[in-house]
């Protein structure tokens, strides 16, 4: 990478301004384009991290005793035949016919590190290479290397990173997640680097101008500057032009907004239908809190009531302007927990860890409704029929957005390396969701 580039993106950072025009003006180290054609425009990702309880979530188990299934003993019937869930989902039960359930999942890992890097890149963690996050290669593929000239980041995160591992890996900070920051349940929305408390438009450009006043370096070299330059231009109009408009939800109609929930899950989830209307290719609502080794039921039932409002009142309002069929919706943790519930102290009922067996949503962009992919045992302990491993759910995923999975994947040593191979080093994957793909 050049001087002046390094330049650039470190002149931008510390101006706070590196969001969306850092994405942008960075050059493209190595051209790729999709193959097949897609059937998802966008992808909207819930994270769960810490993992959320399966049993208690979309796997439930009512006749395995109090041992798993705690006092949650009965399950929910739901808008589809023969599918139930849990019944801390009760709005999600109503919605049931726009998405389909994974409940065979598997990785077999415990740590939160490793288990957060093989879902999001599919891939077992170790080794020199570390493999960027599905948001980043949505964003090579998807974003400005492709034709996308928004000046809106075509990588999203609301409200923040969902950490632990580096998103983008070796594709560079260019293909990183911009972070929202701020609560979008606040008025204002504080975003990071573009609206910022206590900071007029007047002062904004006041601070502009002093910027270039004392810019005597960029003057005398214009050439040399010439990234930079744009880079700042496309940040203010993000700051001062009526791009910022996006993130205000007071344009929203009240009733939408409670819908989704008057708090910052629900907020960012309606952010999230926004920025697809905008054109964004990839958004990642982050709903942290799931890591419920003590006391379980008392910390999940809250966390579980924000979840299913949220995420129920998205794919309702999705449906209602017509985006789910072009919108893939996922939604998951890292793994599962424990089936098998540690009464004695100092758990007090608390889960633990789990990736043998676990459970995910998907919805909409080129998936079936209303199915059903594998089951877990009696006791939610083991998969019990056709294992999903996460290079085929993330697989399929890329197939839908029409990014071929066995295609190249692009890369600073230009190693063979594909963008989601069902079958990676001595980790051999079950095959992709063919039996739900439309």
């Amino acid at each position: 990478m050049s001087e002046s580039n390094q330049f650039s993106r470190r002149s931008v950072l510390q101006a706070g301004l590196a969001a969306g025009a850092l994405a942008s003006t960075a050059p493209s180290l190595w051209a790729a384009a999709p193959k097949a054609k897609p059937h998802a425009k966008a992808v909207i990702e819930i994270w769960l991290a810490g993992g959320p309880a399966h049993l208690d979530t979309f796997d439930p188990k009512p006749k395995a005793g109090r041992d798993y299934c705690g006092p949650m003993n009965k399950a929910l019937k739901t808008n589809v035949k023969g599918m139930e869930i849990s019944p801390f989902l009760p709005q999600l039960a109503k919605q049931a016919d726009k998405y389909s359930l994974i409940r065979s999942m598997t990785h077999g890992v415990q740590g939160h590190e490793t288990a957060a890097y093989m879902m999001q890149t599919g891939r077992p963690q170790g080794g020199m290479t570390v493999f960027p996050s599905i948001g980043s290669v949505v964003s090579k593929f998807k974003g400005y290397d492709n034709g996308y000239t928004d000046v809106i980041p075509p990588f999203i995160s609301l409200t923040k990173a969902k950490g632990r591992f580096s998103e983008s890996g070796f594709l560079g900070p260019k293909y990183k997640s911009f972070s929202t920051g701020g609560d979008p349940n606040r008025t204002p929305f504080y975003v990071n680097g573009i609206i910022a408390a206590g900071i007029s438009d007047q002062r904004q450009k006041d601070r502009r101008a002093l910027k270039d006043q004392l810019n005597t370096l960029g003057s005398a070299n214009p050439d040399d500057f010439k990234e930079h330059e744009q880079a700042t231009r496309k940040a203010y109009e993000l700051i001062l032009g009526k791009e910022r408009k996006l993130f205000d939800l007071n344009t929203e109609d009240k009733a939408v907004r409670d819908m989704y929930g008057r708090n910052t899950f629900g907020q960012s989830c309606l952010m999230a239908r926004r920025l697809v209307q905008r054109g964004v290719p990839y958004i990642c609502v982050n709903l942290s809190g799931w890591d419920t080794h003590k006391r379980h039921f008392e910390t999940f039932r809250p966390r579980v009531a924000v979840l299913d409002q949220g995420l129920a009142a998205l794919l309702q309002d999705l449906t209602k302007h017509d985006m789910l069929d072009s919108t893939l919706v996922w939604c998951s943790g890292e793994f599962g927990r424990g089936p098998k519930i540690q009464w004695s102290a100092p758990w007090n009922g608390g889960r633990s860890h789990y990736g043998h067996c676990f459970s995910a949503m998907v919805a909409g962009g080129g998936f079936k409704p209303g199915k059903i992919v594998g089951s877990s045992t009696p006791t939610g302990e083991k998969v019990a029929t056709r294992p999903v491993y996460p290079q085929d759910l993330l697989g399929s995923i890329y197939d839908r957005l029409g990014i071929d999975p066995d295609g190249a994947l692009p890369n600073p040593r230009g190693a063979d390396y594909k963008v989601m191979p069902t079958v990676i080093g001595k980790s051999k994957g079950a095959g992709r969701l063919k039996e739900i793909m439309i």
